[in-house]
């Protein structure tokens, strides 16, 4: 492995532990953090840590305050509406394209997730949960084909899912949410793009009535 694949590896790396950490609020949404206290709890050097740090910063998953240390937002049921105003009419978009435009072998790993997503779900495995949801919005943008899909998505997901399991309920959420998940991927798998779209929607009206049933959970 050449120096750079070892650096970019070792980025990823601190970006998927420190995004998990996030998501499953091992980093309480308000604290405080340094790097160093990150670099030495993922035993990983200063600089990848930077790196994941930069890109979770353009994400909203962390503030990065000069000076002072790493904040980690707090779970605000404002910003997740706001998020998902947002995200109905982009996810929209990208299903869209991703129909017309999916290669056979993209068609086959959506199949894969989105039975393994099912699995997952029957298991309560909310780790591999996350991390599937997190592969099947990666690869439905690379479907789509536009580049400036992505960085248009990728603020609205990792936010987005903190929130969801953070006030999901354990008997039903990971089957019902699945079950939606599963939908658009198929709609797309089909290459059927008004359903692909119509069932983002679903997906879409799940999540916004989700946030406001979370209101009351509190």
């Amino acid at each position: 492995m050449t120096a750079t694949k070892e650096a970019i590896n070792k980025t990823e790396t601190a970006y998927n532990e420190l995004e998990r950490k996030i998501i499953f609020r091992e980093l309480e949404p308000g604290t405080m953090v340094s790097e160093k206290q990150l670099a030495e709890s993922l035993d990983l050097g200063r600089t990848p840590v930077r790196e994941a740090l930069q890109r979770l910063s353009y994400e909203r998953m962390v503030e990065i305050h000069p000076r002072r240390g790493i904040q980690i937002p707090l779970i605000s049921i404002e910003s997740q509406l706001k998020i998902l105003e947002v995200r109905r009419d982009i996810e929209a978009l990208c299903v869209r394209y991703a129909a017309s435009r999916a290669s056979t072998e993209e068609k086959q790993r959506m199949q894969e997730l989105a039975e393994q997503l099912e699995v997952c779900a029957l298991q309560k495995d909310e780790v591999q949960y996350a991390l599937l949801l997190k592969n099947i919005h990666r690869l439905l943008v690379k479907a789509a084909d536009n580049e400036y899909l992505q960085l248009a998505m990728a603020p609205l997901q990792g936010l987005s899912r903190r929130f969801w399991f953070a006030f999901k309920n354990e008997n039903s959420d990971l089957k019902d949410a699945s079950s939606l998940h599963v939908a658009v991927l198929r709609a797309v798998i089909h290459t059927d793009a008004e359903e692909a779209i119509a069932a983002s929607h679903r997906l879409n009206d799940y999540l916004t009535d989700f946030a406001y049933r979370s209101i009351k959970s509190r």
